[in-house]
């Protein structure tokens, strides 16, 4: 079974003397792919260990966000913009407020 990766990383895999098989999904498999991509990099972004990592990952997840954002039709500037609206209204995280039940 396969998954969705960055653009370059099959040039990437032919430049270490491999040779990957891809292919482009079509229209109705790309959004899904897209979503499984978005749960595999919050994943390792919960996996990771140290500062350095959790960055590295907060980065993925973001280029992830910024194709959801492209697929929606809209840019990452209006993703930005609904989380400042958001925070505005109900705020944000830096309270480290936990909800019981």
């Amino acid at each position: 079974m396969g998954k969705l990766v960055r653009d370059r990383i099959p040039e990437i895999i032919r430049a270490s003397g491999r040779d990957p098989a891809v292919r482009l999904l079509g229209e109705d498999e790309y959004p899904p792919a897209l979503l499984d991509k978005a749960v595999e990099e919050a994943q390792e972004l919960r996996s990771a260990t140290t500062a350095q990592e959790r960055l590295a990952e907060a980065a993925d997840v973001y280029e992830v966000l910024v194709a959801v954002a492209a697929l929606s039709g809209a840019s990452i500037e209006d993703v930005a913009a609904l989380a400042a609206a958001k925070r505005a209204e109900r705020g944000g995280f830096e309270g480290r407020i936990w909800l019981d039940g």
